[in-house]
């Protein structure tokens, strides 16, 4: 079972959940896929919003994705278990 790490930017307090679709960075390279959640970024809210809203756009359980780098900044590094 292999696991896929991508990094995501977050926008919590969004008028809507979504995810926007991928954009480069230009100093890296890497493509980071942005996303937008209703919830505040208070006591984890937007990040639990953000794994219920990964886990339905990538149809896998919630327990399969984890925030591995960033859990109080917008910057996420989340790793996609299976």
């Amino acid at each position: 079972m292999s696991a896929r790490r991508i990094r995501v930017r977050l926008q919590p307090k969004a008028s809507r959940n979504e995810l926007k679709g991928w954009k480069e960075d230009p100093e890296s390279g890497e493509r980071i896929l942005q996303a937008r959640v209703t919830a505040p970024p208070v006591d984890g809210k937007a990040n639990k919003a953000l794994i219920a809203l990964l886990a339905k756009e990538f149809k896998t359980p919630k327990s399969k994705i984890r925030i591995v780098q960033g859990e109080t900044s917008r910057d996420k590094l989340v790793e996609l278990a299976g």
